[in-house]
């Protein structure tokens, strides 16, 4: 367990501490999109989102609203489970599924939705920065479909800071290295008041207490599930008993990538076990 002060801004802690604060939501939008956001709702961290008992949950680390009505769901990714691309896709669904009013049949009144993920690590290996999805037409790439939706992957290690602002290059360093250093470093007023603001986090003592509770919630989980058997003799087991295993985590609410960790598998192996039931 790190310390509260040594947290970075890749930390889904932190990060949801962080942009709770208006403020600092409305600065990485803006640094990221490069035009001014005027947000309508305080950011929602971890938000809960479940459109049937049957199906899996998912959490959205910070989802937000601006005064245009375009929804932002911002993520951050320490490791690279191999499944982001249809990760984002997910998403996106489960906040366009609650975006019309039942009976409402005009479509064009979804909103726009942004679906940004920060994380480590270059997912295309082309060393950008930013790599910006929509839909095109493959047979003429000129041709924009304009559904409204936008998926955008940032790679803290990118190397074509001609291709992009300075000053996000500067944000996607702060958010691996959230350190003061790191503050000093930059240019950017916005980072030198993000970093402001998150000192303040870092040496709350109600946030420190929040930390430490949700420390301890992850650890039961964990301890829960040994007791349970979920983590004991699944190599040797039957696959039909590893498969009730599993189930019934996911009932529970379980992560993916912690059910995927206690039983010392990938999530494509477990999601690979779900799919043959």
């Amino acid at each position: 367990m790190k310390d509260l002060k040594d947290l970075n801004l890749l930390d889904r802690f932190l990060f949801a501490e962080a942009m709770e604060d208006p403020e600092n939501m409305r600065d990485v939008l803006e640094i990221i999109l490069g035009k001014d956001v005027v947000l309508k709702h305080l950011p929602q961290a971890e938000k809960e989102t479940r459109t049937s008992p049957a199906y899996r949950f998912a959490k959205l680390d910070v989802w937000t609203e601006d005064v245009d009505n375009v929804i932002y769901d911002t993520e951050v990714q320490g490791r690279n489970t191999k499944n982001l691309p249809k990760r984002s896709r997910y998403y996106e669904s489960l906040i366009d599924v609650k975006l019309l009013k039942p009976g409402e049949s005009d479509f064009n009144k979804m909103n726009d939705v942004y679906i940004i993920l920060i994380a480590p690590f270059d997912l295309f290996g082309l060393k950008k920065y930013m790599y910006t999805f929509q839909m095109t037409c493959k047979e003429d790439s000129s041709i924009v479909l304009n559904d409204g939706a936008t998926r955008i992957f940032l790679n803290t290690h990118g190397t074509n800071p001609d291709e992009v602002s300075p000053e996000l290059v500067e944000l996607l360093h702060y958010i691996e290295n959230t350190t003061q250093e790191v503050a000093d470093s930059c240019i950017s007023t916005k980072i030198h008041n993000m970093q402001k603001r998150i000192c303040d986090i870092k040496s709350s003592e109600e946030v420190s207490v929040r930390y430490m509770q949700r420390w301890e919630e992850l650890k039961m989980e964990r301890e829960e599930a040994r007791e349970e058997g979920l983590a004991e003799g699944l190599a040797e087991g039957a696959q039909a008993a590893q498969l009730a295993i599993i189930e019934r985590m996911v009932d529970k609410g379980y992560q993916m990538e912690l059910i995927a960790d206690l039983l010392d598998k990938t999530p494509e192996q477990i999601q690979e076990l779900l799919s043959k039931s």
